[in-house]
């Protein structure tokens, strides 16, 4: 029998996980493998154990938010033993699996790693981290740890613009020197991100149209400080219409990209608190990692 690492977080979602625990791997058990269940007991803990035992098996699964996966792709990057990578969601996003398709329904996304082929995709470093679909700095990085679960439950993605809508006269602004292919540029900003995923915070669509999750480059989507009120609201108006052709915003795809402030520049990856950074390097790990999922519209033929 082939050996199944099964990792979950029990508290993410609510602890949705319990109500489905045996049924998982009873899944993972009648789809031939032999199963060892791990629950995480503090942050870093699927990272670790992993890393230690990720050799011992044939494949690693894990179940949780965006920050279970992250810690889940960063040890098998880091291992450098390319095990396949099941997920089954259960966090209030989980981003990468809506863009990737992978079914919210717990039960039925065990079902897909073991009927699923798997297919492979691009991951982010970022200095010597790791992301799976996004880096960010700035406003909105800020109002995804503040904004209450309750509004979150209540108003989906909404929740974090109209959290963010409250806060012009808290914004900070960010002076900062991006470079990519060959070209610099200086602006002061409020938000930036690097993303692989057609979903960030649960907004569909918030970057470009064309997106493929294994073409080799990310796209960079940059928001400029409004210089007053006026500014700031049609900022958020051109945000929540998807004109992201608006003079506010600027946008492109690159494989590498550079960022350098004078001051500290507070970053999340992956939806999880990254460091105090001057100095970001971020580069894309062209089809690095292999998942299990269904082929659609975000990957390549």
């Amino acid at each position: 029998m082939k050996k199944l690492l099964f990792v979950f977080n029990p508290h993410s979602g609510k602890g949705q996980i319990r109500q489905h625990l045996m049924t998982i791997t009873d899944i993972f058990t009648k789809g031939g493998y032999e199963v060892t269940v791990h629950p995480t007991q503090c942050k870093n803990d699927a990272y670790e154990k992993i890393l230690s035992r990720g050799n011992d098996f044939d494949v690693v699964a894990c179940s949780g938010g965006d920050g279970t996966l992250n810690e889940t792709i960063k040890a098998v990057m880091t291992s450098g033993n390319r095990l396949p990578i099941g997920y089954i969601p259960s966090g209030t996003m989980n981003d990468f699996a809506s863009a990737i398709g992978i079914p919210k329904d717990m039960p039925a996304a065990a079902q897909k790693i073991v009927e699923s082929s798997f297919v492979t995709v691009d991951i982010g470093s970022f200095n010597q981290e790791y992301f799976t679909y996004i880096a960010a700095f700035g406003m909105f990085t800020e109002v995804s740890y503040e904004t209450s679960q309750q509004m979150k439950n209540m108003f989906g993605s909404l929740a974090y613009i109209m959290e963010g809508m409250k806060r012009f006269n808290m914004t900070k602004t960010y002076r900062v020197k991006v470079t990519h292919d060959g070209e610099t540029t200086e602006d002061e900003y409020i938000y930036g991100m690097v993303s692989n995923s057609s979903s960030v915070g649960g907004i569909k669509g918030f970057g470009a149209d064309d997106i493929l999750l294994d073409d080799g480059v990310f796209e960079v989507f940059l928001i400029k400080a409004p210089k007053n009120l006026q500014d700031f609201q049609f900022t958020i108006n051109s945000l929540m219409k998807h004109e992201l052709d608006a003079k506010c915003f600027t946008c492109f795809k690159a494989a590498e990209v550079t960022f350098h402030s004078d001051n500290d520049l507070p970053w999340t990856l992956d939806g999880e608190f990254g460091g105090d950074c001057r100095n970001v390097m971020i580069k894309n790990n062209h089809r690095a990692i292999d998942i299990f999922a269904e082929k659609n519209n975000l990957l390549s033929e």
